[in-house]
């Protein structure tokens, strides 16, 4: 490498849902700013798609990736320990192994970035002396809540999750009880004690990088960087550089897409709740009879049902399981929907399936890449959030960008029935309702472009912490 090239190292957070991301900042850094990325990405029982995004990226040769062996923590956590708690303790256990391949490097780093979980890292950027921020590869409302918590925990006594109050977050919207992260929800559990640690870690960076951008956020982003209740916890710089998502790479061979070739435009439902998340038994049964009798076209991802939580499959999404024997769909449903959808086992191509011209509305769990991905296509959403902070982005998905709609009650409280979700698929697809929503999300789609090219402000942005990196 030339040796006035920057060099600049990113540390993913394990699951594909946060390597993704990860990729595409470091791929970007690279092709457009002529940075020299490594990134080290810690492993877990990887999932298909996960060990083919990794082999696609290294045929790029545009960026190094180091993996960080999968750590066994079975010893360290039992059959209650939350997601966000398993989350931060495979990173704490593959600190060593990351130091190592920071000590290794033979050019010097001018930045070390860490995804949301890798601010367990701050200590080594302070030993190596090497400048540090955070990529929060979510909105800007989630990270106004990060900044604040610290203030939140103080002043509020008890559950949040019984305030009959909104909490209150200066400059931006108010966030409702019903709404607030998992990782929120129980005070005296482990992972709202690591999601504190976490909050205040993010507070010690020199700089944080969200997937957002300014018109989508205005008043967020404003807040985050002039408002003195939120300056106060940190000054650390705010960088929205979103949307970040992956590109389109379509294979000769990909059936789904050459079903879809064959439909009309806006004609498909696209259905499915991410790399890790899933349904109850009861909850598919439902699904799969709201889907049959709405009479509309659709693809369908599905994944084996579980009934201990929304989240359970994240770290252990590989597509060995049982996902192709489908027993677990109402008796004929395949049969009876054979010319009308297609249910695909465990993952499909999804951004070139919201991509593609005939695909006209998306059931949503609401993760942010998914988020991403639809807006940036254009493609209006159900919102049918899971876990994380998937309420909040539901909850600003249909409240203030109008580019969904969701069931009465959340599906973390209550079974959506089938005569629900037909009236939900009838509503995006074929009523006036509608063309409100695709007016707003082709808006949307449209300023996220603007934002991305030259002079746009996410473009700017991204050339502004460049710029800072290589003088600091």
């Amino acid at each position: 490498m030339d040796s006035t090239q920057l060099h600049v190292a990113i540390v993913s957070s394990p699951g594909i849902g946060h390597l993704i991301p990860v990729l595409v900042l470091g791929n970007r850094l690279a092709t457009h700013h002529n940075i020299k990325i490594t990134i080290l990405t810690i492993t877990t029982n990887s999932s298909s798609p996960e060990i083919e995004f990794l082999k696609k990226f290294n045929e790029k040769k545009t960026i190094q990736i180091i993996p960080v062996p999968s750590i066994d923590i079975s010893h360290l956590i039992d059959s209650n320990t939350k997601l966000f708690t398993q989350l931060r303790i495979l990173v704490r256990e593959a600190l060593p192994e990351i130091r190592s391949g920071i000590a290794s490097m033979n050019h010097r780093l001018v930045a070390l970035i860490v995804d949301i979980f890798g601010t367990q890292i701050l200590p080594i950027a302070e030993e190596f002396n090497i400048p540090k921020y955070v990529f929060h590869p979510t909105n800007a409302w989630s990270l106004a809540l990060f900044m604040y918590q610290q203030v939140l925990d103080q002043e509020i006594e008890g559950e949040y999750v019984d305030l009959k109050q909104p909490l209150e977050i200066p400059g931006c919207k108010a966030l409702r009880p019903d709404d607030v992260m998992d990782s929120m929800m129980d005070r005296s559990d482990q992972q709202y004690h690591e999601y504190l640690k976490l909050a205040l870690e993010y507070t010690c960076f020199d700089g944080i990088l969200t997937n957002t951008w300014e018109e989508l956020e205005e008043e967020t982003i404003k807040a985050l960087r002039s408002n003195e209740k939120l300056r106060s916890v940190s000054r650390c710089p705010i960088y929205p550089i979103g949307p970040l998502r992956r590109t389109v790479d379509i294979t000769e061979h990909d059936e789904v897409i050459h079903w879809l070739d064959k439909q009309n435009q806006k004609s498909i439902l696209y259905v499915s709740f991410g790399s890790g998340g899933t349904l109850s038994s009861e909850q598919i049964i439902e699904l799969a009879w709201g889907l049959e009798l709405s009479q509309h076209k659709f693809v369908w991802v599905v994944r084996p049902p579980s009934d201990n939580g929304t989240d359970s499959a994240y770290l252990n999404s590989n597509e060995n399981d049982t996902g192709g024997s489908l027993e677990y769909l109402p008796k004929v449903f395949l049969t009876r929907t054979k010319d009308m959808g297609l249910v695909v086992p465990m993952w499909a191509q999804q951004v070139e399936i919201l991509s593609h011209l005939s695909v006209g509305g998306f059931i949503s769990h609401c993760g942010w890449n998914s988020t991403i991905e639809s807006l940036t296509s254009g493609v209006p959403m159900i919102a049918w959030p899971l876990h994380a902070e998937q309420k909040m982005n539901s909850t600003m998905l249909t409240e203030e960008l109008g580019v969904a709609i969701r069931p009465m009650i959340l599906p973390t409280k209550k079974l959506v029935k089938r005569e629900e979700i037909q009236e939900m698929v009838r509503i995006l697809m074929h009523t006036k309702e509608e063309k409100s929503i695709r007016e707003n999300v082709k808006k949307l789609k449209l300023s996220a472009e603007n934002a991305l090219s030259e002079g746009g402000s996410s473009y700017n942005t991204m050339c502004e912490f460049v710029k800072n990196i290589r003088t600091s």
